[in-house]
């Protein structure tokens, strides 16, 4: 790990469990960093903090940020940190940054005899996504359908599960901050090494458990935190997990919908139509059928798709209608930010956004287990 040492010049912002400062390094240049305050006091100009530099010096494009270690020079000291949690599941296991958290199926926890037996999902739909910026456009598109239908027969209760495929802190992830202010999201989970839901959960099955039989939802979406590694290689990179929770929920008797990334902005060949990530996913780690959606595109594009998607042999492919461009395009207008993915928007790759769009249409049209 890379450290070093600044002094907290000003505070751009603060939401629950974060801050993003700016700081004046030894070096004289102002830069900025993320603090945590989920176990630390609120910073205030002046104090002097650790940093771990080690993403920034190896220009990773983790996002320009520096990561607070610890306070060195308590200036003020009118901000307590958060009270520690009375749990005693751990996460972020023997390390240094190391904390307990009220994990849903404890003993002590009131849901505790939900996780004693056998569960099932009950065939609900859940949408298995790739990259965290699937999250935004999900609820976006599934909001905009819902308000436009003059009845609904089931209110839209969506839960967001986070995997540890990336970011760790649900607090570092800005799309969840304005999805819970919003109210569109019933709760948010973390399993495995991620931590900072609403919900906390040893693992991927009891997470969908929870999301089900605790937070009553009738829909999930899973994806990893910001972040995701790639290597350039077949098997190394983290959105290999995708076809992991396939199996997870299969077993759970839910219906898996994975998200396909469709991209045709991609200058990478692996990345071309169906990217090789989707792909590798479904034909190595997924040994269970999933429902793989995929948009109706103009001829070329389309023809290259339904080419690739020859080789998912074990899944159930449906070919659904492409929403257009203006509909998504009204439907991100009710979201307070950009959304972009790779630095792309909606009209450099919309490919890539009509593929989420419709895995969403057809997650929410579902209402019984594959068979």
């Amino acid at each position: 790990m890379m450290r070093d040492e600044g002094t907290v010049s000003d505070i751009i912002s603060v939401r629950e469990g974060l801050q993003i400062v700016t700081v004046w390094m030894r070096s004289g240049e102002l830069e900025r960093a993320v603090h945590y305050t989920d176990t630390l006091p609120l910073l205030t100009p002046g104090d002097v903090v650790d940093l771990n530099v080690t993403a920034m010096k190896l220009r990773l494009g983790s996002g320009g940020f520096h990561i607070v270690i610890s306070i060195r020079d308590r200036k003020s000291d009118h901000h307590s940190a958060s009270k520690p949690s009375n749990g005693h599941i751990m996460k972020l296991k023997y390390t240094p940054m190391q904390r307990s958290v009220f994990a849903i199926e404890e003993l002590a926890s009131s849901f505790h005899s939900v996780f004693q037996g056998d569960m099932n999902l009950e065939g609900m739909p859940v949408l298995l996504g790739e990259l965290h910026s699937m999250l935004p456009v999900v609820m976006c598109w599934l909001r905009y359908r819902h308000s436009q239908r003059k009845t609904s027969d089931r209110a839209l209760e969506v839960a967001y599960i986070m995997t540890d495929g990336g970011a760790l802190p649900l607090a570092w992830s800005e799309h969840v901050a304005i999805l819970e202010n919003m109210e569109w999201l019933k709760t948010t989970i973390t399993y495995g090494q991620a931590y900072g839901g609403k919900v906390e959960a040893v693992n991927k099955f009891s997470a969908l458990v929870a999301a089900k039989h605790v937070a009553k939802a009738n829909i999930s979406i899973v994806t990893m935190g910001p972040g995701i590694v790639g290597t350039n290689t077949r098997y190394g990179f983290s959105g290999l997990e995708v076809g992991e929770l396939v199996n997870a929920v299969y077993a759970l008797g839910g219906i898996p919908v994975v998200i396909p990334r469709i991209s045709f902005a991609d200058s990478r060949i692996r990345h071309q139509g169906i990217s090789h990530h989707t792909l590798t996913a479904l034909q190595l780690a997924a040994r269970c059928p999933a429902v793989v959606p995929l948009p109706l595109l103009e001829a070329k594009e389309s023809a290259v798709v339904q080419k690739q998607a020859q080789h998912l042999q074990l899944h159930r492919i449906v070919v659904m209608p492409s929403p257009s461009i203006a509909e998504i395009a009204e439907a991100f207008s009710m979201y307070p930010q950009p959304i972009t993915s790779m630095g792309r928007g909606l009209s450099q790759d919309p490919a890539y956004f009509q593929a989420i769009c419709a895995a969403a249409d057809c997650a929410s049209q579902l209402h019984i287990p594959l068979e």
